[in-house]
Parts: C-alpha cells; structure tokens; sequence
C-alpha cells in the first residue's frame, strides 16, 4: 500500500528516482537544480524555506512527489497571498507556518504533481491534505502547476490565477525579421531603434551555456545579479557555488547572454532552458540605453529562433514586455485552507480575483503589437 512520507531533504533520494518521475522537459524540478539549492545556501530557515517535500512510496519505491516547502513568511513564492496572512492575524489565528509546493524563487510554470498516473498524483494531494490537518498547519499551496494538473484537484481546494508575459513561436518564424514582419510598423520601427541603439554603442554578446563558462563568467554574472538586488533593495538568495554547480550539473541547461563592451562584459542574463521554453531569470549591469531589453528580451527571442525553441518565459510581471512581443498569459495556482470559515470567504475572494484578472488578461491582450492582433492564448 502506498504512503506519503515528508522529507527534509532531496539528498536521501537518488537522482535517477526522483528525475523518474517526469519528463525532463522542465529543468526547475530536477534532482539537479532542487538539491544544488539545498546543497548551497540558498534557502535558509530565516527566509522561511525549509524543506518539506511531499513523497509517495509503494513497497519502498519512490513513485510520487511534489517538491514541498514549511514556509514561515511568503518571501520568494510570486503569489502574494499577504492580505490573506493579515486577515489571519486580525482574527487571532496563526498563518504562518503554512505548506507550499513550489519551486523556490521561481515563477515558473511547470510540473508540480510528479508521478506517471493519475491515481499517484491524487494520492499525493490527499497525503498533503492529511498532513496539513496532522500537523496543525494553516493550509497548503501549489504555485505554478500546469494547466491539466488543475483537473486533479477537487473542490476543496481553491484556484488563483496571474498574468505573465511569454512570447510563442508562430508558423514560418525562422529568424528575427520573420519575427518583426509579424508586428505593426510602430512596433517594429520602436524595436530596430531599441537594438540600434546598443549596436552603435559598440555592445556585443556572448551566449555561454555552462559547459563553455570560464570562472569569470560565472563571477560577473553572480556580480551583476548581486547588483541588481542591492538596487531594489532585495536579499539575493542564490550563491556562487550554486551557480557554479548549475553549470557542472546542468551545463547545456544553464544559459547566460553576456554584454561586452571593449573586451569587460558589462550585463548579463542568466536563463535556463528546457527542451522546448527558454526561461530569463535574472539580469543586472550597466544602465546603457537599450541595454536591458536586448539583453532580457532580443538576444533571447534570437537564440529560441535560432535553436528552433517555440516558448520564451521571461520572468514575472512587466506590461512594458507587450511592446516586445510578449503576450499575457494565465498562470496558475491552487490553494487548501484547514480553517473552514476562512475557505469559505477566500473561495469567494478567489472567484472576484479571477474575474478581475480576466479583464486585466483580455485589456492586456488588445494592446498586441502584432499586426494580425493578440493571439488567442487564454483559456
């Protein structure tokens, strides 16, 4: 008969079992990149990141997982559910600590529910469920599950959704100009300007997957993300050495558009690739005009066109994106509360929530810069 067992740490599990649980097509939920970030300091318990993951066994076989987290604050989930832990609180109940399925650190949409069927997956929600009321938890969240795993949750659980920006290969895209032919003549005349300008700069690129990265490049990639923290004002929670072990553990995964200018590299954009998306990540550096969207948007747009990649998933939020050629796109998120009064009144929450995102999604959508207008991707 199979158990859920919660787990403090990948490092008991082989790669191989846990990495038999999916696909591959997502580098976010590899043994590789979840265990490099246990291995190297990048979640500590005073950021509210501890290991929780949620495993389902049979007969001492791993067959089931979702890569979970106790969390003692919302510090790095992308889903801001702190009104919720306000309400919480004036009501004299505690929110924190509450359980997450996630990947940390990354709005990334991708496999959550890991296993090979059906009867798996639901087996592991309910384990969840279980484990929430055995331990006295507030509730449970799975953030940035993909579309079909939504039918796997029953109604007890609530759903929350998002926007981001993705550009989406079209038909007969095979290089940059196909993909500028597609825009109306402002767009495009505003995007030629934008390359230009960092052209006549005297900018170039370097693109280094990790297999092909000196220790300099690493240094001045973790420098730039460093800096781009310390400007906002943010804790940087990924290490050199995880860093270092993305390029020697993932090396053709881990993907940097590096900016040089007279030799120094002066911007940098670390992404990583799956089998078919491309994913931007973080960025920092020089504050040259144009800089920051041909290194963030154009210089990867190009390598998906030219590496025949159809998805390009540049990190959360900024409406800015649509001039770019990214569209709005749902993401989602599914959320079980233990304290029945409170799911009722987040349920209707939620459902208001979904409704303005929608008319957020659709206004977003009108604003295309293609030609043909916004292409159809919400559900």
């Amino acid at each position: 008969m199979a158990d859920v067992r919660f787990l403090p740490a990948l490092a008991s599990i082989p790669a191989a079992d846990w990495d038999g649980l999916h696909d591959g097509s997502n580098p976010f939920i590899s043994h590789a990149f979840l265990h490099g970030l246990e291995l190297h300091g990048c979640l500590r318990p005073d950021w509210g990141w501890m290991p929780r993951h949620a495993t389902l066994w049979d007969d001492g076989r791993l067959v089931g997982a979702v890569p979970g987290y106790l969390k003692e604050n919302s510090h790095g989930e992308f889903v801001f559910d702190h009104a919720w832990a306000n309400a919480y609180a004036r009501h004299g109940l505690d929110y924190f600590p509450k359980w997450l399925g996630a990947v940390p650190y990354s709005p990334v949409t991708g496999p959550r529910l890991l296993g090979h069927g059906d009867t798996q997956r639901t087996a592991l929600l309910q384990g969840i469920v279980d484990h929430v009321r055995d331990t006295g938890l507030s509730s449970a969240h799975i953030n940035f599950h993909l579309t079909d795993e939504a039918r796997l949750f029953d109604g007890s659980w609530l759903l929350r959704q998002d926007v981001q920006f993705h550009w989406l290969r079209q038909p007969g895209w095979e290089c940059f100009d196909d993909f500028l032919a597609a825009m109306d003549h402002k767009h495009r005349k505003n995007i030629r300007q934008e390359r230009a300008k960092v052209a006549r700069q005297g900018v170039s690129f370097r693109i280094v997957h990790g297999d092909e990265a000196s220790e300099a490049d690493l240094v001045a990639m973790h420098g730039f993300y460093l800096q781009t923290f310390a400007e906002y004002g943010n804790a940087p929670a990924l290490t050199l050495p995880f860093l270092r072990h993305l390029a020697s553990a993932m090396p053709r995964n881990l993907v940097m558009f590096l900016a040089m200018l007279g030799g120094v590299r002066i911007a940098g954009a670390l992404c990583l690739r799956g089998r078919n998306t491309l994913y931007g990540r973080y960025w920092g550096g020089a504050t040259l005009p144009g800089l920051h969207f041909e290194t963030c948007y154009y210089q990867g747009i190009e390598y998906c066109l030219r590496e025949g990649l159809d998805h390009f998933e540049p990190g959360a939020q900024g409406e800015h994106k649509i001039a770019r050629g990214f569209l709005p796109t749902l993401v989602h998120s599914q959320h079980w509360i233990a304290d029945p009064d409170f799911r009722q009144a987040l349920a209707r929450w939620c459902a208001e929530e979904r409704k303005d995102v929608g008319r957020y999604a659709r206004a977003a959508a009108a604003h295309s810069p293609y030609r043909t207008g916004a292409r159809d991707q919400l559900p």
